[in-house]
C-alpha cells in the first residue's frame, strides 16, 4: 500500500494526515516536496490542510500551480485516486480537479469546531468502504470554506451524485453548517468518484483522547477503497 502525501510552504496538517495514516497502515506515507515533479506510482495521494504560500493570491492557488500538482493531476487522469482536506480541498478546485469554489466564510469568521457529517453516494469508489448515510464527528479549522458554485453546476454536481460529505444537525440546531455552504455541502468528488476533497479535517479526530475515533474510521476506509 503505497499512499503519497504533498506538502508545500506554508502546509501545517502533512505531518498530522503522516501520522493519522501510519497508526492506520503500519507504514510511513512517502512526502513529496512540491517543487518534486515525480510522485511515483502511489495507491492514494494526500493533499494536505494548512496554508500553502501563505494563502496568497487565494487559498490554493499557487499551490494549483506547482510540479507536484501537475504530476498528481495527471495521476487523477489516469484514474489514481486522491482525496484533499481543506487547503487541500481548495488546492484541487484550483488545480481543476473538482468543481466549484470555496469561498469566506459566510459569517466573515474563522471557525474551529466539531461537526456533524453525513456521508452520501457510497457506491462512488473513493467512497465504497462508507456507508451511505452515515454519520460521523470531524472537526473543521477555515476561513475560507464555503463551498459556491452556479445553480448550474449546483445541479450537475447533484445528478453526478458527487457531493460525498453534508453538514448535518445532530438535535435539530440552527448552526449545524459551520461556513454557509450551498446544499451544506462539506465534501464532493469528481464525476468518477476518485477524487475526493472536504473541508473538514479527519486526521484530527484519531483517538478517544482528543474526542472520538471518527476520523479514523473515514480515513480507514478511503484507504481501504484506495486498494481496491
Amino acid at each position: 500500500m503505497d499512499i503519497a502525501v504533498i506538502t508545500f510552504p506554508g502546509s501545517n496538517c502533512d505531518r498530522d494526515i503522516i501520522t493519522a495514516v501510519e497508526s492506520i497502515t503500519g507504514r510511513l506515507p512517502q512526502l513529496i516536496w512540491h517543487k518534486d515533479s515525480d510522485i511515483g506510482k502511489p495507491d492514494l495521494v494526500l493533499v494536505p490542510g494548512g496554508f500553502s504560500f501563505g494563502d496568497y493570491l487565494r487559498c490554493g492557488a499557487i499551490a494549483a500551480r506547482s510540479p507536484a500538482m501537475d504530476a498528481v493531476y495527471d495521476h487523477a487522469l489516469r484514474g489514481g485516486m486522491v482525496m484533499g482536506i481543506c487547503n487541500g480541498f481548495q488546492i484541487l478546485i484550483e488545480c481543476g480537479l473538482l468543481p466549484g469554489a470555496l469561498i469566506r466564510n459566510s459569517g466573515l469568521k474563522f471557525v474551529c469546531r466539531n461537526t456533524r457529517l453525513k456521508t452520501s453516494q457510497t457506491g462512488k469508489a473513493i467512497m465504497g468502504r462508507l456507508e451511505d448515510g452515515e454519520e460521523l464527528t470531524i472537526p473543521v479549522a477555515h476561513n475560507e470554506g464555503q463551498f459556491f458554485a452556479d445553480e448550474d453546476t449546483l445541479s450537475k454536481i447533484q445528478d453526478n451524485g458527487q457531493i460525498a460529505f453534508t453538514y448535518a444537525a445532530t438535535h435539530g440546531e440552527d448552526d449545524y453548517n459551520p461556513n454557509g455552504s450551498a446544499l451544506d455541502i462539506a465534501g464532493i468528488t469528481s464525476e468518477n468518484g476518485r477524487v475526493l476533497g472536504l473541508m473538514p479535517h479527519p486526521e484530527r479526530m484519531m483517538s478517544e483522547a482528543v474526542g472520538g475515533t471518527d476520523g479514523r474510521r473515514m480515513l480507514t476506509a478511503i484507504i481501504e477503497a484506495s486498494q481496491s
